[in-house]
């Protein structure tokens, strides 16, 4: 039986662009990391990363050192991942916006978040078509003011790959980039 994750099997552009930017030491948290194709690019990078999903079988089958997969309901009602830093946190394809507030505190100074997801109307392309998991316009921009969190790159665009979607994306830091921000999307 196919999994749920089997769909993208390859990194997001827009991850594989602002990966470099994740400083070398400490943990980068993979939110709902699905499959794992972007711990697999993390740890390829030499980062250590926890992959935190629902179901982390398919990650876990990785068997990569460097990930570590934890199995945790991110939904419930206290958030699971009180107390923990983290030197950049990634999230792709996944909103539920009563812990979304949760993210910035869990950035360490000048740790790099990278956020990307599906935007109101992607309902036209499929799902996720309910309004309770699709970023409103600017919403991205709004939560990283919200948090003092530096923008370095935004986007609220249709993408035609992996599929068609209207999708929005962030990359923000905490404190200040350390580095070049790299132009074009690699590959």
């Amino acid at each position: 039986m196919p999994s749920p994750h089997d769909a993208i099997l390859n990194a997001s552009p827009w991850v594989r662009r602002f990966a470099p930017l994740i400083q070398g030491d400490g943990v980068v948290l993979d939110l709902a990391c699905g499959s794992g194709r972007h711990s697999d690019l993390l740890a390829s990078m030499g980062h250590a990363v926890l992959a935190v999903d629902q179901d982390v079988t398919a990650v876990g089958s990785l068997s990569n050192l460097l990930i570590t997969p934890k199995h945790l309901n991110l939904e419930e009602a206290n958030w699971p991942l009180i107390g923990f830093e983290f030197s950049a946190i990634l999230v792709t394809n996944y909103l539920f916006r009563p812990h979304l507030d949760q993210l910035p505190k869990m950035l360490q100074q000048d740790g790099v978040l990278i956020y990307e997801t599906f935007a109101l109307g992607n309902g036209a392309f499929g799902k996720p078509s309910n309004p309770n998991f699709l970023l409103n316009p600017g919403e991205l921009l709004t939560f990283a003011s919200r948090h003092g969190l530096k923008v370095v790159a935004y986007e609220d665009i249709y993408v035609d790959q992996p599929k068609p979607a209207m999708v929005q994306r962030l990359c923000a830091v905490k404190g200040e980039l350390k580095q070049h921000i790299p132009l074009q999307f690699q590959g």
